[in-house]
């Protein structure tokens, strides 16, 4: 048997990586423009120009699907050149049934591409295997060429959800509230009305007289007067408690999922969604402790509730002096 003829192949060889290196270049370019045709698509829905951002995004869904197409066909090309001694040298031949697919499919798609030397690959195939070979693979006679290959040839407009989609994708990537609401919605348990309070106007008791300033930093003394500094240490935190929002207040962070560091005021600290708890968790009884003996009950005392008249009296006389 005779050495097949060496001109053929070698030249298909020589066509099918420079279509692959062409076709990864013209991907590069394509995901540029898009890159800069969805920044421009992000503008007009900042704008309120959404009709011509939903003419506009056809064009984006266009050069993706060119682009999907493109990535298709460079795999069938590098599938050819790795198996290009199965193509044979002698013309006419039947086509491998491991290659079908692949050639039939250039065959078909090459004619509707800007890729000049995949068309060269096209011509060098049918040159190979004969007309009534690439008549059928045009026609697809017998259903070889790839689905993928078709569909995204498909010269249909895009559905009006792959629009709509396409449009939420590019606002959300790019920060703008579209569709109107949507950043609200996207909170976590933020319900409509929450209010911090202590706003302008206000006095963070939420009836907004104003005279809540005054009556809160009389109250604040009155009380560290009074209480000792571990009780207002404790008073603080709980204070500060009730005005730190609700952790799912907001969009979702990291910092909401990882527990806290334990800490020498909170060894075992914990994570919960209804209450930020701030409080250093309450010591046991150290062991010799007058534990089961009744203690005796001071009068007036802040762990036994709130002082009576002639306890506040005799304190107020104290602190005049």
């Amino acid at each position: 048997m005779a050495p097949p003829s060496s001109t053929l192949v070698p030249k298909i060889k020589v066509q099918l990586k420079l279509a692959i290196a062409r076709l990864r270049m013209v991907q590069k370019r394509d995901e540029a423009l898009a890159k800069a045709q969805r920044r421009a698509m992000a503008q007009l829905l900042e704008q309120g120009k959404v009709e011509s951002a939903r003419i506009r995004v056809e064009n984006i869904i266009r050069s993706d699907i060119i682009t999907e197409l493109h990535e298709v066909l460079e795999l069938y090309c590098e599938l050819l050149l790795a198996r290009a001694g199965l193509l044979g040298e002698n013309t006419g031949a039947a086509c491998d049934p491991g290659l079908e697919e692949a050639v039939k499919s250039i065959m078909y798609a090459a004619p509707k591409t800007e890729i000049k030397e995949l068309q060269l690959v096209r011509g060098l195939l049918a040159e190979r295997f004969g007309k009534e070979f690439v008549l059928q693979a045009m026609e697809n006679r017998d259903g070889k060429v790839s689905e993928r290959v078709i569909r995204k040839l498909s010269v249909a407009p895009p559905r009006e959800e792959l629009v709509q989609g396409y449009l939420e994708e590019i606002a959300k990537a790019y920060g703008v509230d579209w569709p109107p609401g949507r950043a609200r919605r996207e909170e976590l348990g933020a319900p409509p009305d929450f209010d911090m309070g202590g706003g302008e106007g206000g006095d963070g008791d939420g009836n907004g007289d104003g005279d809540g300033d005054a009556g809160q930093k009389e109250k604040s003394s009155l009380e560290e007067s009074l209480l000792g500094e571990d009780e207002v240490v404790g008073a603080r935190e709980e204070e500060l408690s009730k005005a730190t929002p609700p952790r799912t207040f907001g969009p979702a962070s990291p910092l909401q999922v990882n527990p806290p560091s334990p800490s020498t005021e909170n060894i075992h600290p914990k994570v919960t969604l209804n209450k930020v708890e701030l409080t250093p968790t309450k010591k046991p009884p150290a062991a010799g402790s007058t534990a089961g003996k009744k203690p005796a009950e001071k009068k007036g005392s802040i762990a036994d509730g709130i002082p009576d008249v002639d306890e506040l009296a005799k304190r107020f006389a104290a602190l005049k002096r």
